[in-house]
């Protein structure tokens, strides 16, 4: 019994030291989170006018302005074109109701992009679903074209206006950090480095790490960055979240960091308006392989094999030869002028052919428009040293091999439309990572075989990310976090926002 009074007398003193603690003054983090609150009005807002656009709309198209009378019907029975101007709006207010209850004004979600979109679907579905089956149990004669048209245009602009809120929201972060998430990174130095640098790297994910957190001997070797300084220990994690003022608290990994300290540091954050996220360790492991089962109170990580046969993969290979027999068509005669262009630009080849690797290290013969002089390979070697490329691929930006030509196809990716050749006689794919040289497959360890192991893409991570800016270590990562982690739903992805990158030319020469 003697042993037991001094750990409750310590725990209960530690309890005080918690309530006391000025971290639970909910106005000093909540000032920091207004922007987030500004948008989740703003979208409120959008969401709403645009469920009203959506079904005043199909009630125009369905009834026409011919009777401006509202009557009400005496029953459900006694509906009449005119009572839907009643309706309208109701069936409108409901809607806002259902996005609300369904959190698709989360700030955990907002700016996000594929959750968001997932909510927003998922909301619509649910109400214009009770909808329908309350009009079936209370005989009420609802139009199915309006109902059908209603859902169909309304999802259609709600995920259309997320998308511009979304574009919005990044466009205001480029600008100013006071649209973004303040986050105190708590783990190992090592760790939180590694965290550090990820969220610098995706700055549109909006959580910019203000401060960091180590275990004791490990707080005084200076600051993580010059933007991120070490303002305490594990033990003083809520005495930082005061002082910097920050909504989120990210954790990644650390020796001292148990699961009981971890447990007990989100005791101490509840009710301060701070969102505790957890960095695993399973890194370059996408949420859709990743499941949690709680066994016993312990919740365990399930991860799933990198799926690379099966139903999805025939999927998207019927895509891939399918979308690529399109766009030949599409762009036959723009691939006509490029090739006049080409031809006249200089002596040599319109097409220029060259032997990459693909899929479990089979070669095959790689298509592009001509962007260079027809000696260009005897160049090289006296240019190496001028290359502002990663340190594998020669890159340069005003490379005097390159014809005039050249440079507009490349600034546009122009000069890549003959692999859509490829694509359809299946030596490659719409999506996947940069077709390799030989000569650099050589060099590859067993790590970035994997890159091997799917067939190379025209478009993929590497190029809407950065394209040649990008180091040899990122192109590698991004190469292998696809090969890990593809799904169908994130190749439609990656091909959308293939279509910005082309046409602002990031990182193109």
């Amino acid at each position: 019994m003697t042993s037991v009074v001094p750990e409750r007398a310590e725990r209960s003193e530690r309890l005080l030291q918690v309530v006391d603690s000025p971290r639970l003054a909910p106005r000093a983090v909540a000032a920091d989170t207004r922007w987030l609150r500004t948008l989740g009005r703003r979208l409120l807002l959008l969401d709403s006018v645009l469920m009203v656009l959506s079904v005043g709309a199909t009630l125009a198209v369905r009834f026409g302005p011919e009777d401006r009378r509202i009557p009400l019907p005496a029953t459900w029975h006694d509906l009449t074109p005119t009572s839907y101007i009643v309706i309208g709006p109701l069936l409108a207010a409901s809607w806002v109701g259902m996005m609300i209850t369904t959190r698709t004004y989360d700030g955990r979600v907002l700016g996000v992009g594929g959750d968001e979109y997932r909510r927003v679907v998922r909301a619509s579905v649910y109400f214009w679903a009770l909808v329908a089956v309350t009009a079936y149990l209370l005989h009420f004669s609802l139009s199915r074209l309006v109902w059908g048209a209603s859902f169909a245009l309304g999802t259609l602009l709600l995920v259309a206006g997320r998308w511009a809120g979304r574009k919005l929201l990044h466009r205001a972060r480029r600008r100013s950090t006071g649209w973004s998430h303040r986050v105190l990174a708590v783990g190992g130095r090592a760790e939180v480095a590694a965290l550090v640098a990820e969220l610098e790297r995706d700055p549109y994910a909006g959580l910019r790490v203000v401060g960091a957190c180590m275990p004791p001997d490990e707080d005084d070797h200076g600051d993580v960055s010059p933007s991120v300084p070490v303002v305490g220990t594990l033990s003083t994690v809520p005495e930082a979240v005061a002082r910097l003022g920050v909504d989120t608290v990210a954790v990644t990994a650390s020796r001292g960091l148990t699961g009981g300290v971890l447990k007990r540091l989100g005791w101490d954050l509840e009710g301060a308006g701070v969102d505790l996220i957890v960095a695993p360790a399973l890194t370059d492991i996408a949420g859709p392989r990743v499941h949690v089962r709680p066994v016993s109170g312990l919740p365990l990580l399930y991860v799933e094999q990198p799926e690379f046969t099966g139903p999805s993969w025939a999927i998207k290979e019927a895509f891939d030869r399918v979308l690529a027999a399109v766009a030949l068509t599409v762009f036959s005669p723009l691939m006509g002028v490029i090739a006049l262009s080409v031809r006249f630009s200089g002596p040599g080849p319109v097409i220029f052919r060259q032997v990459r690797v693909g899929r479990d290290g089979g070669a095959f013969t790689v298509y592009k428009f001509r962007t260079m002089v027809v000696d260009a390979e005897k160049h090289l070697e006296a240019l190496w040293s001028l290359s502002e490329g990663n340190d594998v691929l020669f890159k340069l930006k005003d490379d005097p091999r390159v014809t005039r030509t050249g440079q507009f196809l490349r600034r546009f990716s122009l000069d890549e439309l003959p692999q859509l050749w490829n694509v359809l006689i299946g030596t490659m794919s719409l999506v996947g990572p940069r077709p390799a040289l030989p000569t650099e497959a050589e060099r590859y360890g067993r790590s970035t075989s994997r890159r091997l192991l799917v067939k190379p893409g025209i478009t993929g991570l590497w190029q809407v990310s950065g394209r040649s800016d990008l180091s040899w270590e990122d192109s590698v990562r991004l190469d292998l976090y696809y090969v890990e982690n593809w799904s169908f739903a994130g190749d439609i992805q990656i091909l959308w926002k293939t279509v910005s990158a082309v046409f602002q030319g990031r990182g193109a020469y």
